[in-house]
């Protein structure tokens, strides 16, 4: 027989000697398969499958197939109410090989059931669930078989168990009024939300929509493993200083024991450390020391870079391996809150440095959280970092957010005030819902622990307050017993004061636990001299705006008023016959019970009534912004009180009237340019008293800064009536009066309305900040109608817009087709300037279509005279 030989080029060879060398020295622990294919999905009880798609919920897949309209557009809401009263499922089917049955482990996870659900494996129950906020892993090995596996789940409605729970309960809790009841044409209005442990947000709000979703709303995995799989990573920090101290904190699951383990850490891939340790068959916690050395902080936005070293353990044994990675940001941060002369501190030190935290309270981006995409936190998040803001106030109506957000807010320098999931509600104490919620809180704080961004872990939001300070407690005990006040006082403290503190002293015990916003401490009523406050006597209480300059507590964690959406937002979702506040489907989209009345109220105060439906939209956001705003300058202005000021909110879920600063579409409105402006690190404001002005100069630099600070008198034509200039020394992270201007020195009646005060901060030729003051309600200016002109050119990226004006242009609001914001917008031009302002531009967008749609106005366009 004559032998035949091959030749293998050498590189050839080699290469496949390497290959088959590392394949048998570092055999892949896990296998991993997202199950997001052939999914369907039916009403219990019909017998056609629609198809389906996971993640999402059954109000996107019944969009999808055309079985029902738009849920947000005029008032289709009302007319889908049927859905969360029927139970739904979901199936599909997956291959199997041989290979992986071979695996010594196989399992399922879910990462979010929404909520109560029924699964079934190849027929056989597997998981019963009734927590949205929670991941199910179930070893399923035993089940599978080669070939074609099918994977089924039950979803039971929501508002049926809701109801079930409700009627068991031989007591009634009280009730916030944020559970639309009666627009899901719940029995009796029965008000089932807070039983079960689904976002709140899900039942409606005084900003949101009632549609109650189902559905798998979280990827779901097929994992395979062998040997040893690293459960958990926590990088905790131990010591800055110029070596950083950590420990990678893992938890491994092992199949098979082995005394000869190496487990190797990398920081930015490079090698820092190996040790040898033996794993036994089960669960093994392992602590592994490691240094960085020179390391680089982590500084929030405005105050320095934001460092991410990414930190990599990988466990080899047997030839089997598998790692885990995590981007680590080295930072201290305290909540300091100590006894002082005005009560107690509320602030936040990073890197040792006290810090006044600027921000917003955050909401799901939508009624159906599978909609929101990386690419919609990028946008939102990236539009809080351009906004100067360093803090974010996760809500806790809404839900523990996904991987991406907190991401995002490492990387932008965002801390993030995170909530548990309670809000403006009294809980169940049963055992098995405080057990439920228990395990709940220790899968987030271990999933969100790692990130550098999250600040603080608070309790609820409201409750405390509700039953303290709004008759909850005082209704119970009246209208039914103190020994049901007796209960519900008992369920709350063992949620808030042990459960949740206990969760988070145990699993991330260097971040401080808050038990409720607000609050002044633990179990104690709000205060302005003590904790955090929620300010809503404007607003809610028809206080006017410059209350905020009084109303100064220390730590202003809510505040806001309304505006609606601009125009060609509010297009999107009416017909021209709903062009009117007070249609019925502008009512529909609008959910406060005192809400586009009390816009009116106040914008009547404080503005001339505008001439036509689109006017009213416009004004709307000056009167947001600008009434907002007083708080924003009061609360810096006073940080030697107050350290925080975090408006309500940043963003909607629909499209709708509401206290935020970006609408549903993405469009900023006017309250976000003004916080722009106001949330920069130096800030000039002025302090408005009956005989003066006080000229503030704010600094949240932690270095001192010499500058000049120029402030003139001018009239709408722009001349110049007076000047006062000064140099000055900035003290860092610090408030104070540079200049106090005698009103008698240069104001009159007749002149009043006709003037303004314009302030200039600059340093080394550039411009840190400048305000604008008018003197006189803005109704009673004397405006006449500037003449604006404008040229537009364009680069490969943008438009830009440069703008003049003969005169005092008050309000100049630019509006296209684009859905891109400006970079700014609803601004003053003073009398003889320009301006220029730039727009993205789109691959397909050309200059004459931008030019042929773009619309320029400003204040007194918006009313006749």
């Amino acid at each position: 027989m004559k032998k035949r030989i091959i030749n293998y080029p050498l590189i050839t060879l080699i290469t496949l000697i390497i290959f088959l060398y590392g394949c048998e020295k570092d055999k892949p622990t896990i296998y991993e398969i997202e199950l997001k294919d052939n999914w369907s999905f039916q009403k219990v009880g019909d017998s056609a499958w629609l198809n389906a798609t996971v993640p999402g919920s059954v109000h996107l897949d019944l969009l999808n197939n055309k079985i029902i309209k738009d849920p947000f557009f005029r008032l289709n809401e009302h007319e889908l109410q049927w859905i969360d009263k029927e139970d739904w499922q979901y199936k599909t089917n997956f291959e199997v090989s041989e290979n992986e049955l071979s695996m010594q482990n196989l399992e399922l996870e879910f990462l979010g059931l929404d909520t109560y659900s029924k699964v079934f494996l190849n027929d056989s129950l597997v998981l019963q669930t009734d927590n949205m906020f929670r991941s199910y892993i179930i070893d399923c090995k035993h089940l599978l078989k080669k070939g074609k596996n099918t994977l089924q789940v039950l979803l039971e409605s929501p508002i049926k168990k809701g109801i079930k729970k409700h009627d068991k309960v031989g007591y009634k809790f009280p009730e916030s009024g944020n559970d639309l009841a009666e627009i899901g044409k719940v029995e009796k209005d029965k008000k089932v939300g807070l039983f079960t442990r689904k976002a709140g947000y899900h039942f409606g709000w005084d900003w949101g929509p009632r549609l109650v979703p189902s559905g798998l709303w979280k990827p779901v995995k097929l994992r395979g493993w062998s040997h040893h799989k690293i459960k958990d990573l926590f990088i905790k920090q131990n010591r800055l200083a110029s070596v950083a101290s950590l420990t990678a904190m893992i938890e491994v699951d092992v199949k098979t024991a082995s005394k000869e383990t190496e487990i190797e850490v990398f920081v930015n891939k490079k090698s820092i450390k190996i040790v040898d340790v033996e794993l036994i068959n089960g669960k093994n916690t392992l602590k592994i020391p490691f240094e960085i050395k020179n390391p680089e902080l982590w500084w929030p936005n405005g105050m320095g870079k934001q460092v991410l070293y990414d930190v990599e353990v990988k466990i080899n044994s047997n030839s089997y391996t598998d790692s885990k990675s995590h981007r680590v940001g080295l930072r201290t941060i305290e909540l300091i809150t100590e006894a002082d002369s005005l009560g107690s501190s509320f602030y936040f030190k990073v890197n040792g440095h006290a810090v006044f935290m600027k921000g917003a309270n955050y909401i799901p981006q939508d009624q159906f959280q599978s909609r929101v995409k990386k690419s919609n936190y990028e946008f939102i998040l990236n539009s809080a970092k351009d906004a100067n803001m360093n803090m974010i106030r996760v809500w806790g109506g809404g839900i523990y957010e996904n991987d991406e957000f907190y991401d995002l807010c490492d990387e932008n320098g965002l801390l993030v005030w995170q909530d548990f999931m309670f809000a403006c509600a009294m809980y169940p104490g049963d055992e098995s819902f405080l057990k439920n919620v228990k395990q709940e809180a220790i899968e987030n704080v271990k999933r969100l622990r790692n990130h550098t961004s999250i600040a603080l872990w608070c309790g609820n939001n409201e409750n405390q307050w509700a039953w303290q300070n709004w008759g909850w407690k005082e209704g119970v005990a009246k209208e039914q017993s103190q020994e049901v006040a007796d209960i519900m006082w008992k369920s709350y403290d063992d949620l808030f004061h042990k459960i949740l503190p206990e969760v988070v002293n145990q699993y991330d015990n260097d971040r401080a636990y808050w038990s409720s916003s607000p609050s002044s401490a633990l179990g104690k009523k709000i205060s302005f001299t003590k904790g955090d406050y929620h300010y809503w006597d404007v607003w809610w209480g028809k206080k006017p705006f410059e209350n905020y300059n009084t109303a100064i507590p220390r730590f202003m964690s809510e505040f806001g008023f309304q505006s609606f959406p601009e125009f060609s937002s509010v297009k999107k979702y009416t017909n021209p016959e709903d062009y009117d506040v007070y249609s019925e489907v502008m009512k529909s989209h609008q959910r406060s019970s005192i809400g586009n009345v009390t816009i009116e109220e106040y914008m009547l105060r404080d503005y001339k009534k505008p001439k036509d439906f689109e006017s009213f939209l416009y004004v709307s956001q000056l009167l947001q912004a600008d009434g907002v705003n007083i708080g924003f300058e009061a609360h810096r202005r006073n940080k030697d009180i107050c350290m925080g000021s975090l408006y309500w909110q940043l963003n909607d879920c629909w499209p709708v009237a509401s206290w935020s600063s970006i609408d549903y579409f993405g469009k900023w409105k006017a309250l976000h340019y003004k916080a722009k402006k106001s949330f920069r690190n130096f800030l000039v404001s002025y302090e408005n008293n009956e005989e003066s002005v006080n000229v503030f100069v704010v600094s949240d630099s932690i270095n001192n800064t010499n500058a000049q600070l120029n402030v003139r008198l001018i009239d709408f034509e722009g001349n110049e009536l007076k000047q006062w200039n000064k140099n000055i020394t900035i003290t860092g992270n610090s408030s104070e009066s540079h200049l106090e201007l005698i009103k008698n020195d240069f104001l009159n009646d007749t002149i009043s309305n006709k003037v303004l005060l314009y302030t200039e901060l600059r340093s080394n030729n550039k411009v840190l900040s400048e305000n604008i003051m008018y003197l006189v309600p803005k109704k009673e200016l004397a405006l006449t109608t500037p003449k604006i002109t404008y040229s537009i050119r364009e680069n490969k990226n943008q438009f830009i817009v440069e703008l003049k004006t003969d005169r005092l242009a008050k309000n100049v609001f630019l509006s296209t087709n684009s859905t891109h914001n400006f970079s700014d917008n609803y601004f003053d031009m003073l009398p003889n300037s320009k301006k220029n302002i730039s727009i993205k531009k789109d691959q397909l967008d050309d200059i004459e279509s931008f030019i042929d749609s773009l619309r320029v106005i400003t204040l007194v366009d918006s009313y006749d005279d």
